[in-house]
């Protein structure tokens, strides 16, 4: 609970910065706290290193500056990033990226969302899926597919905090729960 706060609290403080210096601020430094992310968790060696209380914090702005050259991030955004290691923070990194993600979604009228089949769809499949959903939604869509032959047939749909469970396997646990019931 308290990685929460604390991740949201960092995220905003950078998101409310981007929107002071436009929308193109918001979208590099999402950009690049979701590639710090992504690297910290490739890497579980950076990620201990950034978070160890045994390394000092020179050395860990010394990391954090060849990734972000490497990233090449913007002055506000390596500062933010030499304050988390100044105030211990790093081992939030992760999910300050996340939550920044997530405000930048909203931001910007996003809805992310994961569909699970039993078969892989086809390309077309997955577009028309998709385009149906945002003209259901009326705003945009980033839909991620995923296979589990668990669910025997149908679909599985994760949008934000709704599942919409379209699959089989409900539909037989539902058909089991009216037969134990005498219906």
């Amino acid at each position: 609970m308290i990685n929460t706060v604390v991740a949201r609290r960092y995220a905003n403080a950078i998101f409310a910065l981007g929107k002071k210096d436009g929308d193109a601020a918001l979208s590099s430094r999402g950009d690049c706290l979701a590639s710090l992310g992504e690297m910290l968790a490739a890497a579980p060696g950076l990620d201990l290193t950034l978070k160890s209380p045994v390394i000092g914090v020179s050395e860990k702005k010394a990391v954090l500056d060849k990734l972000l050259t490497k990233l090449k991030a913007d002055e506000t955004m390596r500062n933010f990033c030499f304050l988390l290691a100044d105030k211990e923070r790093l081992a939030f990194l992760s999910e300050i990226a996340a939550w920044y993600g997530k405000l930048l979604d909203e931001a910007k009228g996003i809805i992310r969302g994961q569909c699970i089949t039993a078969v892989q769809l086809s390309a077309d499949k997955k577009s028309k899926l998709k385009d149906t959903l945002q003209q259901k939604a009326g705003t945009d869509i980033e839909l991620t597919f995923a296979v589990d032959k668990d669910i025997l047939g149908g679909m599985v749909l994760k949008m934000g905090d709704r599942v919409l469970d379209a699959s089989l396997r409900a539909q037989l646990g539902i058909l089991r729960e009216t037969f134990k019931r005498g219906e």
